[in-house]
């Protein structure tokens, strides 16, 4: 019942553990009963602030909590998640999904078998640049993103497409509507064991192109996605939550800038998640969107590594 707190905790305190913690913890009708992270001294340095109980062992958190935030690194998603699942708690897991499509499939599984809600972090859904974007995305024919950021020093078990580009290719799977038909990449690692570069260039059976460049080497943070169309283009700046809309007009360009109603994404999207958990309804981004989204990254992985 909407009147009860919903008990959550978060697994995995590291730099976007903690954001969600702070946010559940400042939830109305949420109440954050632990944070849990196997370096115990992290876990309770953030647990002392926010009045919650420090575990370092997320089985501890069984007949607990009614759902949960897991941001520890992508290896662990499917060991971890399992678990949580089994125990009958609700999911929130940090994209990408898992690092494989069995890890993947069997987490999806696990969430039905249990009745569970499962949702995936792809926070730029809830990104209100995008919402405001949308209504005049009708058939796009070009796409290029830019997605570099400085080194983060975490989540670098996984390459550049699975910790930073994903997030675009999510996006696009929502625009395009269309299957994949041809993809080539290149990446190369800089400071990891996996690529902290990359580009690829995606056709689709519509006849739409995706050229994606994605980097964590990069010395700012740039976040923007330009669409083509036949009428328009729309560019828009995921960091800044603007979009600027261009159109022929009289003939000339005319540019505007279209309202956005600028919120906190993280915060939207954790909001959605503890939305689709009291009214146990399909969250956003569910597991099979997930899922997807990390199909199409692992193909542009196998591209990149075929050079």
């Amino acid at each position: 019942m909407r009147h009860v707190p919903l008990r959550v905790a978060v697994v995995g305190v590291g730099h976007l553990g903690s954001r969600h913690a702070q946010i559940y913890a400042s939830l109305s009708g949420v109440r954050l009963v632990a944070v849990c992270d196997k370096e115990r001294k992290r876990a309770l340095s953030l647990a002392k602030p926010l009045h919650c109980e420090a575990l370092s062992d997320y089985r501890e958190l069984a007949g607990k909590v009614d759902a949960v935030s897991l941001a520890v690194p992508t290896s662990f998603h499917a060991e971890v998640g399992l678990s949580l699942l089994r125990q009958g708690i609700h999911l929130l897991i940090e994209k990408p999904l898992a690092t494989n499509l069995k890890d993947a499939n069997a987490l999806i599984r696990e969430a039905q078998r249990q009745k569970c809600i499962l949702q995936v972090g792809h926070v730029e859904r809830f990104n209100a640049a995008i919402h405001a974007a949308l209504k005049w995305l009708q058939h796009p024919r070009f796409i290029e993103v830019h997605r570099l950021s400085p080194y983060p020093f975490r989540g670098t078990d996984v390459s550049v497409v699975l910790d930073v580009m994903i997030h675009d290719l999510d996006l696009i799977l929502l625009l395009v509507h269309s299957r994949c038909r041809q993809v080539e990449a290149v990446g190369i690692p800089v400071l990891s064991p996996s690529e902290d570069i990359a580009n690829a260039r995606v056709r689709f059976e519509s006849g739409c192109i995706a050229n994606l460049t994605a980097s964590r080497i990069s010395d700012e943070a740039i976040r923007r996605i330009r669409v083509f169309q036949e009428d328009s283009y729309l560019s828009i700046d995921y960091k800044a939550q603007t979009v600027e809309l261009a159109r022929k007009q009289n003939g000339s360009i005319k540019r505007v800038q279209l309202p956005v109603n600028q919120r906190p994404p993280l915060q939207d999207e954790l909001f959605a998640f503890i939305e689709a958990v009291r009214q146990r309804k399909r969250p956003l981004v569910s597991g099979e969107e997930g899922r997807a989204a990390l199909e199409f990254a692992l193909r542009i992985e196998r591209a990149m590594r075929r050079q």
